[in-house]
């Protein structure tokens, strides 16, 4: 069992019989061998941290420009829209019902008033 130890970690283990100065390097030993890997878990744990961080920071920077631009279109429909359809829509905040119906025909685009053109095919 102590060859074992010792070559799987590189650490003695004392057996009955061996005297307390071997028992207290191996205590040593371990302690050394723990905080090293204590030290290793730390260090691997500091990078991923950093790592999740800048992903994090990536993902407001892109949240913030998505922001801004969606409060610049907004501002632009609202300055390009009259103020019969911002009171239409601010009755259709305060009746959640009409909203949805509201919400459909907005949804559609508008049709054409021209109907499409016809390729120029000549007869033969």
């Amino acid at each position: 069992m102590n060859s074992l130890a010792s070559s799987v970690f590189g650490i003695s283990i004392p057996v009955d019989g061996d005297e307390d100065s071997a028992s207290g390097a191996s205590v040593v030993a371990i302690d050394n061998k723990i905080e090293q890997a204590m030290d290793l878990v730390k260090s691997h744990l500091m990078y991923a941290v950093r790592e999740e961080v800048e992903v994090l920071k990536e993902q407001i920077k892109e949240l913030v420009e998505r922001n801004s631009l969606l409060e610049r279109e907004n501002a632009l429909l609202k300055s390009l829209s009259n103020s019969d359809q911002l009171s239409q829509l601010s009755t259709q905040q305060a009746n959640p019902s009409s909203t949805s119906q509201a919400q459909t025909v907005i949804a559609q685009p508008p049709q054409p008033t021209q109907p499409p053109q016809q390729p120029n095919v000549s007869s033969a």
